[in-house]
């Protein structure tokens, strides 16, 4: 094979995680010719893009989202025909809280406004529906709908890595990017990355997660709102008796629960006889200065919230297993997937700020980024909640009259 860095490509993806490797995959498929680029090992456990299950539901308190979640959803499943092996698994999802709170309420809206079909529960039905296992206090409501799911997230990214080698695209780790120029003279992206030397190519997308906002700066001198957080994936033990309640194919569903924190869970499949359930939140960080440590609040906070919902169905005295993984969170919690502009215009896009929910919409996010690079216009998606230029001068982003789902430890 040619070397990499004397060819000059159609596409540089920079940054190897699902959405780089969702991108890389589409433009590949679109006969471009494509370099993917990851400065670490391929599947490597210091980034968003790791472990082995992320949730994939429709029940946003945002009416921009859904749409995204219903198209992956469907290219998820294409995906899976093309490759021959299944990373989507899929249940219903419930979300539950008080019946007050505007995030649940406008979840409800939602769903309502996006045709999605959903139902209001009270206490009683939620423990007919769910065989006595989710007690919700008094107050408290829960939102049934049928679009949930647990996806398999290492799997996955190697799924796009495979696919996008099989439509003819290099991949390349062990490759930081340290800065990226345009070429006066010709026009041409050129990449520079550490000891591998430069790169070359017409036109790029950056898909650095946690490192979005310092290679921006370095890049183009503009600041994006994109805070790293650390958060932890925490397991507990089912209880002796009560494990098969909690399988998919028992009915069991992923599930929100709303309010102070937000916490969220899948049913048992990773790991026999555990059940994932983790706050929706971390602390702030630098990503290549992590602790790799649970925070004890968020560990009593979940041991009190386990005890109340599930009684002793699962041992909520002390989590079994813990994995540190990272966000990459903008203001209002919303992506951006804009052009870089400057003197790069619309030749270079940045996918970024995820914020701990986009997982699930990788292959719309590839898609995205694929046309834009290829054609200047992707269809279907309104990008204007994802444009940059919405932290200029008001520094929350776009408005929302709710309060945030990410807490912050």
């Amino acid at each position: 094979m040619e070397n990499p860095s004397a060819q000059v490509f159609d596409v540089i993806v920079i940054g190897a995680g699902v959405m780089g490797s969702s991108t890389a995959y589409q433009t590949a498929k679109r006969g471009l010719k494509t370099l993917l680029l990851e400065q670490f090992d391929f599947l490597h456990h210091r980034g968003s893009s790791h472990g082995e299950s992320r949730t994939i539901r429709s029940t946003y308190p945002e009416e921009y989202y859904p749409g995204m979640v219903m198209e992956s959803s469907r290219l998820w499943e294409e995906l899976e025909a093309e490759i021959g092996y299944k990373v989507y698994f899929k249940t219903t999802q419930f979300d539950m809280g008080p019946s007050d709170n505007k995030s649940l309420q406008a979840v409800v809206s939602s769903c309502r406004n996006n045709s999605i079909p959903f139902r209001v529960l009270d206490g009683d039905e939620v423990l007919k529906e769910y065989s006595g296992l989710f007690q919700l206090p008094e107050g408290w409501i829960g939102v049934a709908t049928r679009d949930g799911g647990v996806l398999k997230p290492t799997k996955a990214v190697a799924m796009f890595q495979t696919l996008a080698l099989r439509h003819g695209a290099v991949l390349k780790d062990g490759t930081e990017v340290v800065n990226i120029e345009k070429d006066r003279e010709n026009g041409e992206i050129v990449v520079f990355a550490t000891e591998s030397g430069r790169f070359r190519s017409r036109k790029c997308v950056i898909t650095v997660g946690s490192w979005t906002k310092a290679l921006i700066e370095k890049v183009r001198g503009l600041t994006i709102p994109i805070q790293p957080l650390e958060t932890s994936v925490i397991y507990w033990k089912i209880n002796p008796g009560h494990e098969d309640k909690f399988t998919i194919e028992n009915g069991f569903p992923t599930f929100a629960s709303y309010g102070d924190p937000y916490i969220y869970g899948t049913p048992s499949l990773e790991f026999p006889g555990l059940i994932k359930i983790p706050v929706h939140g971390g602390r702030a960080c630098e990503p290549n200065e992590r602790s790799w440590a649970s925070a004890p609040e968020t560990v009593s906070a979940l041991r009190d919230w386990i005890r109340g919902r599930f009684g002793d169905a699962i041992d909520w005295d002390k989590p079994v297993l813990t994995q540190s993984c990272m966000y990459s969170m903008t203001p209002d919690e919303d992506f951006v997937i804009d052009f870089l502009g400057g003197e790069f215009g619309e030749d270079a896009v940045v996918a970024g700020g995820f914020s701990g929910h986009g997982f699930k919409m990788a292959p719309v996010v590839g898609r995205i980024a694929a046309e834009m690079v290829a054609s200047g216009v992707a269809d279907g998606v309104d990008l204007t909640y994802f444009r940059i230029a919405r932290f200029e001068g008001n520094f929350p982003g776009n408005f929302k009259d709710f309060g945030d789902q990410v807490k912050l430890s």
